[in-house]
Protein backbone atom coordinates (compact mmCIF):
# COMPACT_ATOMS: atom_id res chain seq x y z
CA UNK A 1 0.00 0.00 0.00
CA UNK A 2 3.01 2.29 0.42
CA UNK A 3 3.34 2.25 -3.24
CA UNK A 4 -0.08 2.78 -4.07
CA UNK A 5 0.21 5.80 -1.23
CA UNK A 6 2.53 6.96 -3.14
CA UNK A 7 0.78 7.16 -6.38
CA UNK A 8 -2.60 8.99 -5.01
CA UNK A 9 0.04 11.84 -3.77
CA UNK A 10 1.50 11.83 -7.21
CA UNK A 11 -1.67 12.14 -8.64
CA UNK A 12 -2.97 14.94 -6.57
CA UNK A 13 -0.06 16.98 -7.43
CA UNK A 14 -0.77 16.31 -10.81
CA UNK A 15 -3.68 17.58 -10.29
CA UNK A 16 -3.55 20.27 -7.97
CA UNK A 17 -0.34 22.02 -10.47
CA UNK A 18 -3.04 21.76 -13.79
CA UNK A 19 -6.19 23.56 -11.50
CA UNK A 20 -3.48 26.52 -11.03
CA UNK A 21 -2.84 26.69 -14.51
CA UNK A 22 -5.99 25.83 -16.02
CA UNK A 23 -8.49 27.52 -13.59
CA UNK A 24 -11.66 25.76 -16.08
CA UNK A 25 -10.72 22.13 -14.62
CA UNK A 26 -13.62 21.08 -12.64
CA UNK A 27 -12.21 17.24 -11.87
CA UNK A 28 -11.60 16.93 -8.30
CA UNK A 29 -8.63 14.46 -6.41
CA UNK A 30 -9.60 11.75 -3.84
CA UNK A 31 -7.88 12.79 -0.70
CA UNK A 32 -7.82 8.71 -0.19
CA UNK A 33 -5.31 6.36 -0.89
CA UNK A 34 -6.35 4.04 -4.04
CA UNK A 35 -7.58 1.06 -3.56
CA UNK A 36 -5.73 -2.26 -3.90
CA UNK A 37 -7.22 -3.90 -6.76
CA UNK A 38 -8.55 -7.22 -5.54
CA UNK A 39 -11.39 -9.91 -6.22
CA UNK A 40 -13.91 -7.89 -4.22
CA UNK A 41 -12.29 -4.50 -5.52
CA UNK A 42 -13.15 -4.75 -9.53
CA UNK A 43 -12.33 -1.25 -11.85
CA UNK A 44 -16.15 -0.38 -11.57
CA UNK A 45 -16.18 -0.35 -7.99
CA UNK A 46 -17.43 3.14 -7.01
CA UNK A 47 -14.11 3.67 -4.52
CA UNK A 48 -11.66 2.32 -6.83
CA UNK A 49 -13.03 4.32 -9.96
CA UNK A 50 -12.97 7.48 -7.70
CA UNK A 51 -9.11 6.84 -7.27
CA UNK A 52 -8.59 6.29 -10.75
CA UNK A 53 -11.04 9.01 -12.20
CA UNK A 54 -7.92 11.74 -11.72
CA UNK A 55 -5.99 9.58 -13.79
CA UNK A 56 -8.77 8.94 -15.83
CA UNK A 57 -9.11 12.61 -16.23
CA UNK A 58 -5.82 13.32 -17.46
CA UNK A 59 -5.71 10.98 -19.90
CA UNK A 60 -8.62 12.82 -21.84
CA UNK A 61 -6.44 16.44 -21.49
CA UNK A 62 -3.46 14.42 -23.17
CA UNK A 63 -5.31 13.14 -26.05
CA UNK A 64 -6.75 16.28 -26.28
CA UNK A 65 -3.70 18.47 -26.42
CA UNK A 66 -2.25 15.95 -29.04
CA UNK A 67 -5.46 16.31 -31.20
CA UNK A 68 -4.83 19.62 -31.08
CA UNK A 69 -2.10 19.48 -32.06
CA UNK A 70 -2.35 17.02 -35.22
CA UNK A 71 -4.92 19.43 -36.31
CA UNK A 72 -2.63 22.23 -36.22
CA UNK A 73 0.17 20.60 -37.97
CA UNK A 74 -2.42 19.24 -40.72
CA UNK A 75 -2.82 15.81 -39.83
CA UNK A 76 -6.43 14.44 -41.33
CA UNK A 77 -7.85 11.63 -38.19
CA UNK A 78 -8.54 8.38 -39.72
CA UNK A 79 -10.32 5.50 -37.86
CA UNK A 80 -9.23 1.92 -39.70
CA UNK A 81 -11.00 -0.84 -39.11
CA UNK A 82 -9.91 -3.21 -36.28
CA UNK A 83 -11.55 -6.30 -37.75
CA UNK A 84 -8.65 -7.47 -41.06
CA UNK A 85 -7.71 -10.60 -43.32
CA UNK A 86 -3.66 -10.41 -42.25
CA UNK A 87 -3.14 -8.70 -38.82
CA UNK A 88 0.76 -8.13 -39.49
CA UNK A 89 3.48 -10.64 -40.78
CA UNK A 90 5.86 -9.73 -37.62
CA UNK A 91 7.11 -13.30 -36.06
CA UNK A 92 7.00 -12.36 -32.19
CA UNK A 93 3.39 -10.15 -32.64
CA UNK A 94 0.41 -12.68 -32.14
CA UNK A 95 -2.81 -11.49 -32.92
CA UNK A 96 -6.69 -12.91 -31.87
CA UNK A 97 -8.23 -14.42 -34.43
CA UNK A 98 -11.82 -15.00 -35.36
CA UNK A 99 -14.63 -16.40 -38.08
CA UNK A 100 -16.42 -13.91 -40.16
CA UNK A 101 -19.60 -15.78 -41.81
CA UNK A 102 -20.94 -14.46 -44.81
CA UNK A 103 -24.77 -14.33 -45.50
CA UNK A 104 -23.91 -17.59 -47.98
CA UNK A 105 -22.67 -19.44 -44.62
CA UNK A 106 -18.89 -19.26 -45.97
CA UNK A 107 -16.36 -19.27 -42.92
CA UNK A 108 -13.66 -16.75 -43.66
CA UNK A 109 -11.06 -16.70 -40.76
CA UNK A 110 -10.12 -13.05 -39.83
CA UNK A 111 -7.85 -11.19 -37.28
CA UNK A 112 -8.17 -8.10 -34.85
CA UNK A 113 -5.17 -5.83 -36.00
CA UNK A 114 -2.25 -5.78 -33.93
CA UNK A 115 -1.48 -2.54 -35.63
CA UNK A 116 -3.39 0.24 -38.05
CA UNK A 117 -0.76 0.22 -40.43
CA UNK A 118 -1.67 -1.77 -43.26
CA UNK A 119 -4.98 0.10 -43.57
CA UNK A 120 -2.97 3.76 -42.79
CA UNK A 121 -0.22 2.97 -45.55
CA UNK A 122 -3.30 1.84 -48.24
CA UNK A 123 -4.86 5.52 -47.37
CA UNK A 124 -1.55 7.19 -48.18
CA UNK A 125 -1.26 5.18 -51.46
CA UNK A 126 -5.44 6.44 -52.10
CA UNK A 127 -3.72 9.87 -51.66
CA UNK A 128 -3.65 11.31 -48.01
CA UNK A 129 -0.38 12.91 -47.07
CA UNK A 130 -0.41 13.58 -43.36
CA UNK A 131 -2.73 10.72 -41.62
CA UNK A 132 -2.89 10.02 -37.74
CA UNK A 133 -5.20 7.82 -35.97
CA UNK A 134 -5.92 6.94 -31.91
CA UNK A 135 -6.47 3.08 -32.48
CA UNK A 136 -7.52 0.58 -30.23
CA UNK A 137 -5.65 -2.78 -31.36
CA UNK A 138 -5.01 -5.57 -29.90
CA UNK A 139 -2.19 -8.34 -29.16
CA UNK A 140 -2.21 -11.63 -27.98
CA UNK A 141 0.19 -13.71 -25.30
CA UNK A 142 0.71 -9.95 -23.86
CA UNK A 143 -0.13 -8.82 -20.13
CA UNK A 144 1.64 -6.80 -17.28
CA UNK A 145 2.39 -3.74 -15.75
CA UNK A 146 2.89 -2.70 -18.90
CA UNK A 147 1.28 -4.82 -21.48
CA UNK A 148 -2.50 -4.90 -21.82
CA UNK A 149 -4.32 -7.42 -24.98
CA UNK A 150 -5.90 -4.58 -26.07
CA UNK A 151 -4.59 -1.18 -25.69
CA UNK A 152 -4.52 2.65 -27.54
CA UNK A 153 -2.44 3.38 -30.38
CA UNK A 154 -1.45 6.72 -31.72
CA UNK A 155 0.09 6.15 -35.37
CA UNK A 156 0.72 8.63 -37.75
CA UNK A 157 2.27 9.01 -41.05
CA UNK A 158 4.01 12.04 -42.87
CA UNK A 159 4.41 11.70 -46.61
CA UNK A 160 7.67 13.07 -48.66
CA UNK A 161 9.04 13.88 -44.52
CA UNK A 162 12.34 12.00 -43.70
CA UNK A 163 12.09 9.91 -40.27
CA UNK A 164 14.16 12.23 -38.42
CA UNK A 165 10.61 14.48 -38.48
CA UNK A 166 9.34 11.90 -36.32
CA UNK A 167 11.88 12.17 -34.37
CA UNK A 168 11.18 16.04 -33.89
CA UNK A 169 7.82 14.81 -33.30
CA UNK A 170 8.34 12.45 -30.52
CA UNK A 171 9.81 15.55 -28.25
CA UNK A 172 7.09 17.62 -29.03
CA UNK A 173 4.13 14.91 -28.00
CA UNK A 174 6.58 14.43 -24.16
CA UNK A 175 6.27 18.43 -23.49
CA UNK A 176 2.49 18.53 -24.80
CA UNK A 177 1.52 15.71 -22.63
CA UNK A 178 3.53 16.96 -19.70
CA UNK A 179 2.11 20.39 -20.12
CA UNK A 180 -1.72 18.59 -20.54
CA UNK A 181 -1.29 17.41 -16.99
CA UNK A 182 0.95 19.87 -15.09
CA UNK A 183 3.62 17.50 -15.23
CA UNK A 184 7.38 18.03 -14.46
CA UNK A 185 9.07 15.01 -14.21
CA UNK A 186 7.60 11.60 -16.09
CA UNK A 187 8.19 8.98 -13.67
CA UNK A 188 7.73 5.14 -13.58
CA UNK A 189 8.83 3.30 -10.47
CA UNK A 190 11.91 4.88 -9.49
CA UNK A 191 12.72 5.88 -13.49
CA UNK A 192 12.71 9.69 -13.94
CA UNK A 193 12.44 12.12 -16.92
CA UNK A 194 12.54 15.53 -18.01
CA UNK A 195 9.66 15.42 -20.90
CA UNK A 196 10.77 18.75 -21.60
CA UNK A 197 14.63 18.22 -22.36
CA UNK A 198 16.00 17.21 -25.68
CA UNK A 199 15.90 13.72 -26.00
CA UNK A 200 19.40 11.83 -26.67
CA UNK A 201 20.11 10.39 -30.18
CA UNK A 202 21.76 7.30 -29.62
CA UNK A 203 22.53 4.52 -32.34
CA UNK A 204 22.01 0.85 -31.52
CA UNK A 205 25.96 -0.30 -31.87
CA UNK A 206 26.63 2.21 -29.35
CA UNK A 207 24.09 1.50 -27.08
CA UNK A 208 25.11 -2.01 -27.27
CA UNK A 209 28.58 -1.16 -26.78
CA UNK A 210 27.84 1.08 -23.96
CA UNK A 211 25.35 -0.93 -22.07
CA UNK A 212 26.10 -4.74 -22.97
CA UNK A 213 29.94 -4.24 -24.15
CA UNK A 214 29.17 -5.75 -27.26
CA UNK A 215 30.16 -5.14 -30.66
CA UNK A 216 27.33 -5.09 -32.37
CA UNK A 217 28.38 -4.50 -36.05
CA UNK A 218 31.29 -6.80 -35.77
CA UNK A 219 27.81 -9.65 -35.48
CA UNK A 220 26.80 -8.33 -39.64
CA UNK A 221 27.85 -9.24 -42.93
CA UNK A 222 28.26 -6.06 -45.24
CA UNK A 223 25.14 -6.70 -47.17
CA UNK A 224 23.71 -6.81 -43.26
CA UNK A 225 22.85 -10.69 -42.61
CA UNK A 226 23.38 -11.49 -39.12
CA UNK A 227 26.36 -13.77 -38.02
CA UNK A 228 24.99 -16.13 -35.51
CA UNK A 229 28.49 -17.38 -34.04
CA UNK A 230 29.89 -13.92 -33.87
CA UNK A 231 26.91 -12.99 -31.90
CA UNK A 232 27.44 -16.10 -29.46
CA UNK A 233 30.36 -15.58 -28.97
CA UNK A 234 30.14 -11.88 -27.78
CA UNK A 235 26.76 -12.74 -25.60
CA UNK A 236 29.19 -15.39 -23.79
CA UNK A 237 32.11 -12.73 -23.39
CA UNK A 238 29.58 -10.05 -21.95
CA UNK A 239 28.12 -12.84 -19.48
CA UNK A 240 24.84 -13.48 -21.15
CA UNK A 241 23.35 -16.67 -21.63
CA UNK A 242 23.23 -18.45 -24.85
CA UNK A 243 21.09 -21.51 -25.90
CA UNK A 244 21.83 -23.77 -28.19
CA UNK A 245 18.64 -23.03 -30.76
CA UNK A 246 19.25 -19.87 -30.25
CA UNK A 247 19.30 -17.33 -33.61
CA UNK A 248 20.95 -13.99 -33.81
CA UNK A 249 17.64 -12.03 -33.61
CA UNK A 250 16.68 -14.18 -29.85
CA UNK A 251 20.39 -13.47 -28.63
CA UNK A 252 20.13 -9.56 -29.75
CA UNK A 253 16.70 -9.31 -28.03
CA UNK A 254 17.80 -10.86 -24.85
CA UNK A 255 20.34 -8.74 -24.48
CA UNK A 256 17.97 -5.76 -25.37
CA UNK A 257 16.20 -6.18 -23.09
CA UNK A 258 18.34 -6.89 -19.93
CA UNK A 259 21.39 -4.83 -20.47
CA UNK A 260 20.47 -1.98 -22.80
CA UNK A 261 16.79 -1.18 -22.57
CA UNK A 262 16.51 -0.63 -18.53
CA UNK A 263 19.66 2.12 -19.17
CA UNK A 264 18.03 3.79 -21.57
CA UNK A 265 15.39 7.39 -21.36
CA UNK A 266 16.96 8.10 -17.51
CA UNK A 267 17.07 12.05 -17.03
CA UNK A 268 15.85 12.87 -20.24
CA UNK A 269 14.85 10.43 -23.55
CA UNK A 270 16.29 8.42 -25.68
CA UNK A 271 16.02 8.02 -29.29
CA UNK A 272 17.21 4.10 -30.08
CA UNK A 273 18.44 4.95 -33.67
CA UNK A 274 19.91 2.83 -37.11
CA UNK A 275 18.51 -0.62 -36.00
CA UNK A 276 20.18 -3.42 -38.00
CA UNK A 277 18.03 -3.86 -41.02
CA UNK A 278 17.61 -7.64 -40.06
CA UNK A 279 15.21 -5.86 -37.25
CA UNK A 280 13.02 -3.99 -39.50
CA UNK A 281 10.94 -5.80 -41.54
CA UNK A 282 9.29 -2.67 -42.50
CA UNK A 283 11.56 0.10 -42.81
CA UNK A 284 13.61 1.08 -45.52
CA UNK A 285 17.57 0.62 -45.25
CA UNK A 286 20.12 3.13 -44.40
CA UNK A 287 21.07 4.94 -47.19
CA UNK A 288 24.73 5.33 -46.17
CA UNK A 289 25.22 1.17 -44.26
CA UNK A 290 23.46 -1.23 -45.52
CA UNK A 291 23.62 -3.17 -42.45
CA UNK A 292 21.34 -0.73 -40.87
CA UNK A 293 17.61 0.41 -40.89
CA UNK A 294 15.81 3.47 -41.20
CA UNK A 295 14.24 2.64 -37.80
CA UNK A 296 14.24 3.83 -34.09
CA UNK A 297 12.70 3.66 -30.72
CA UNK A 298 11.61 6.39 -28.07
CA UNK A 299 12.56 5.27 -24.83
CA UNK A 300 11.44 6.73 -21.29
CA UNK A 301 12.36 6.00 -18.10
CA UNK A 302 13.66 2.60 -19.24
CA UNK A 303 10.03 1.91 -21.00
CA UNK A 304 9.72 1.71 -24.75
CA UNK A 305 6.85 4.26 -25.58
CA UNK A 306 7.12 4.87 -30.10
CA UNK A 307 8.46 2.56 -32.76
CA UNK A 308 9.49 4.85 -35.84
CA UNK A 309 10.35 4.19 -39.22
CA UNK A 310 11.32 5.37 -42.62
CA UNK A 311 8.76 3.11 -44.31
CA UNK A 312 9.52 0.93 -47.01
CA UNK A 313 7.54 0.75 -50.70
CA UNK A 314 9.63 -1.71 -52.08
CA UNK A 315 6.62 -4.38 -52.54
CA UNK A 316 8.53 -7.36 -53.83
CA UNK A 317 11.32 -6.60 -50.90
CA UNK A 318 8.32 -6.09 -48.38
CA UNK A 319 7.39 -9.60 -49.71
CA UNK A 320 9.98 -11.09 -49.13
CA UNK A 321 11.00 -9.54 -45.86
CA UNK A 322 7.27 -11.07 -44.77
CA UNK A 323 8.13 -14.37 -46.42
CA UNK A 324 11.32 -14.59 -43.71
CA UNK A 325 9.21 -13.77 -40.65
CA UNK A 326 6.39 -15.99 -41.17
CA UNK A 327 9.16 -18.73 -41.96
CA UNK A 328 10.80 -17.99 -38.29
CA UNK A 329 7.06 -17.18 -37.04
CA UNK A 330 6.08 -20.94 -38.04
CA UNK A 331 9.71 -22.58 -36.85
CA UNK A 332 9.08 -20.92 -33.17
CA UNK A 333 5.32 -20.73 -32.74
CA UNK A 334 3.87 -23.34 -35.39
CA UNK A 335 1.77 -21.13 -37.20
CA UNK A 336 1.93 -18.39 -39.99
CA UNK A 337 -0.57 -15.49 -40.94
CA UNK A 338 -1.27 -14.64 -44.52
CA UNK A 339 0.13 -11.91 -46.72
CA UNK A 340 -2.56 -8.93 -47.16
CA UNK A 341 -1.87 -9.11 -50.98
CA UNK A 342 -3.66 -5.53 -51.51
CA UNK A 343 -1.37 -4.23 -48.94
CA UNK A 344 1.51 -5.43 -51.00
CA UNK A 345 -0.05 -3.65 -54.24
CA UNK A 346 -0.88 -0.36 -52.46
CA UNK A 347 2.85 -0.57 -51.37
CA UNK A 348 3.81 0.35 -55.68
CA UNK A 349 1.73 3.39 -55.04
CA UNK A 350 2.56 4.78 -51.73
CA UNK A 351 5.08 7.70 -51.91
CA UNK A 352 7.55 8.21 -49.69
CA UNK A 353 6.57 8.36 -46.04
CA UNK A 354 7.64 8.40 -42.29
CA UNK A 355 5.18 6.86 -39.84
CA UNK A 356 5.17 6.07 -35.94
CA UNK A 357 3.31 3.66 -33.66
CA UNK A 358 3.14 5.43 -30.21
CA UNK A 359 2.07 3.46 -27.28
CA UNK A 360 -0.89 6.24 -25.39
CA UNK A 361 -1.77 4.32 -22.43
CA UNK A 362 2.03 4.00 -21.51
CA UNK A 363 2.67 7.94 -22.01
CA UNK A 364 -0.14 8.61 -19.96
CA UNK A 365 1.14 6.28 -17.54
CA UNK A 366 4.36 7.83 -17.15
CA UNK A 367 2.87 11.54 -16.65
CA UNK A 368 0.81 10.54 -14.13
CA UNK A 369 3.02 7.69 -11.86
CA UNK A 370 0.59 5.42 -13.08
CA UNK A 371 2.46 1.75 -12.13
CA UNK A 372 -0.20 -0.23 -13.74
CA UNK A 373 -1.30 0.09 -17.76
CA UNK A 374 -4.94 -0.92 -16.71
CA UNK A 375 -5.07 2.26 -14.05
CA UNK A 376 -5.36 4.79 -17.29
CA UNK A 377 -7.65 2.61 -19.29
CA UNK A 378 -11.29 3.43 -18.49
CA UNK A 379 -12.32 0.24 -18.64
CA UNK A 380 -9.32 -2.66 -19.10
CA UNK A 381 -9.69 -6.05 -20.00
CA UNK A 382 -10.87 -7.63 -17.30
Amino acid sequence: MAALRSYAARALQLHLAHVAKNRQTKAAMPERPFAEPTASSPWWSPTRHADRRPLLMARNRVQAALRDWLGAEGFTEVDPAGLQFSPGNEAHLHAFATEAIGTDGEVRRMYLHTSPEFAMKKLLAAGETRIAAFAHVWRNRERGPLHSPEFTMLEWYRAGAPYEALMADCAGVLRLAAEATGCTVLRYRDRTCDPFAAPERLSVADAFTRHAAIDLMATLAPDGTPDRDAMAAAMRAAGLRVAADDTWSDMLSRALVQKVEPNLGHGRATILDRYPAAEAALARRAPDDARLAERFELYACGVELANGFGELTDAAEQRHRFALEMDEKARVYGERYPLDEDFLAALEQMPAASGIALGFDRLVMLVTGAPRIDDVMWAPVA
